[in-house]
């Protein structure tokens, strides 16, 4: 496997490879949303993608990949939950087995889709425990495949998908800029990638969680910054270390900027998601909508579309999103 950035025409491949296994997702609107962001507002509702996520496209796209002999061995990743249930499912539907690393912490929710697609958990601790290290010594016990949860070509361009799907679905109209959550970059990488070349005009943006910009200070400083901290956040799903260096290459050259939100705004534009557009969203998949509701970017009379990544949400957050 390459580890050279993908380009354009990864993304067009990961979408034949994905044709007929990862679900089209709908492109949505509403008169209230509009109304909020003073424009005309998309939603890319990846919430209702195979495994309640964006992941699975990434993760699917490089596992289809392998050939019989590591398919046998099976595959080790490290996620807080998305990454993990897409790579989960992908490897149930390729007949190999899968071992997960994943925080302790992680929505319950989340390891319980795991293990109910049959991969098998190994827990660690995000402040102490070093997640790279525990995956390596997995798969050199295994023979086992690494599948990274965003720092890979082939997942980065599966993630693209995303993108050649809001073009078409947008059907004509001009796209004045496109928000995507951004924990490694995966998404926004893969997202960049297919709207600089079907939409080169569109500007693209990462949305963060407050305390966890990684991505911005890394824009600003010309190379990756590592986040200060690894837990504080209800974004479990963004609370990535820093990001990647394939995505950070990319994003430094594709993205307008980033932008953060914080915990309560991310819980607010759940409920509005709920209320209005009748989805449910997690708090890191909802994050590029809280950017809009708040006017981190300008929106008054523009075109816009925003991705809404997940919603693997606990009951018991959504209810606290919800009052």
């Amino acid at each position: 496997m390459t580890s050279e950035p993908p380009v354009f025409e990864d993304v067009e491949d990961a979408a034949r490879r994905l044709e007929g296994h990862a679900v089209v997702t709908p492109l949505l609107r509403c008169d209230v949303l509009d109304e909020a962001g003073g424009g005309r507002v998309f939603v890319k509702a990846e919430c209702l993608q195979r495994t309640g996520s964006f992941k699975f496209r990434g993760a699917w796209n490089r596992l289809s990949r392998l050939d019989a002999e590591q398919k046998k061995r099976g595959v080790v990743a490290f996620s807080s939950g998305n990454h993990a249930q897409g790579v989960a499912a992908a490897a149930k539907l390729l007949g190999m087995p899968a071992v997960i690393v994943m925080p302790a912490d992680a929505p319950a929710v989340k390891a319980e889709g795991v293990r109910a697609l049959g991969a098998r958990i190994v827990p660690f601790d995000r402040e102490t425990e070093d997640r790279n290290a525990i995956a390596a010594r997995l798969a050199a016990e295994t023979g086992a495949v690494v599948v990274p949860a965003f720092d890979d070509p082939f997942v980065i361009a599966g993630q693209g998908t995303t993108g050649l799907e809001i073009v078409a679905q947008a059907a004509g109209v001009s796209l004045d800029a496109v928000l995507c959550p951004a924990g490694g970059g995966g998404l926004v990488a893969g997202v960049g990638l297919a709207m600089k070349r079907l939409s080169p005009e569109t500007r693209i943006w990462a949305v963060e969680p407050a305390g966890f910009d990684d991505h911005r200070r890394s824009l600003a400083a010309g190379r990756i910054v590592c986040n200060e901290r690894l837990t504080g956040s209800i974004c479990d799903a963004l609370l990535a270390p820093a990001p990647g260096e394939i995505t950070f290459a990319l994003n430094r050259m594709q993205l307008s900027g980033a932008v953060t939100v914080s915990d309560d705004e991310a819980l607010a534009a759940m409920a509005f998601a709920f209320r209005h557009l009748k989805i449910v969203l997690e708090p890191g998949g909802a994050v590029a909508l809280a950017a809009v509701l708040n006017r981190r970017v300008e929106t008054q009379g523009r075109a816009v579309c925003m991705v809404v990544s997940g919603g693997n949400v606990d009951p018991a957050l959504f209810a606290r999103a919800l009052t």
